[in-house]
């Protein structure tokens, strides 16, 4: 679950459901955007961008609370948000590898992240 978290930080699709800094995002339509390669591009573009110039309003609020939420292991998320989070990160691994690669590379340069984990990783992988 504690993964949950990365997959967030990973793609602003879920748009702030991390660290407990809001719920009003709990109902968003994550199939929404990950089925839609236009909003599936924008939010990438805003969260592995240096300026916020590229993104809503949401992406802008997630891409704040990403370091919080990554180095606490998204222990503020609640359980929805954890749900979806782990739909994200599945759904890139699976579909847009691409995509997954360069939020990693983006939130986790050095891997910590990914090492801390890897059984979690592994089973959305499967």
């Amino acid at each position: 679950m504690r993964n949950s978290c990365l997959a967030v930080a990973l793609l602003t699709t879920v748009a702030v459901v991390c660290g407990g800094y809001t719920t009003k995002y709990d109902n968003f339509d994550v199939d929404q955007v990950l089925h839609n390669d236009r909003l599936l591009k924008r939010y990438h573009e805003c969260l592995v961008s240096d300026s916020d110039a590229a993104c809503t309003v949401e992406g802008k609020e997630l891409k704040s609370v990403i370091p919080d939420a990554l180095q606490t292991d998204c222990s503020q998320c609640n359980e929805k948000q954890k749900a979806q989070a782990e739909k994200v990160i599945s759904f890139l691994i699976h579909n847009k590898p691409d995509l997954w690669q360069s939020l990693q590379n983006k939130y986790d340069p050095d891997g910590s992240y990914r090492k801390r984990h890897d059984a979690e990783l592994k089973k959305l992988s499967s």
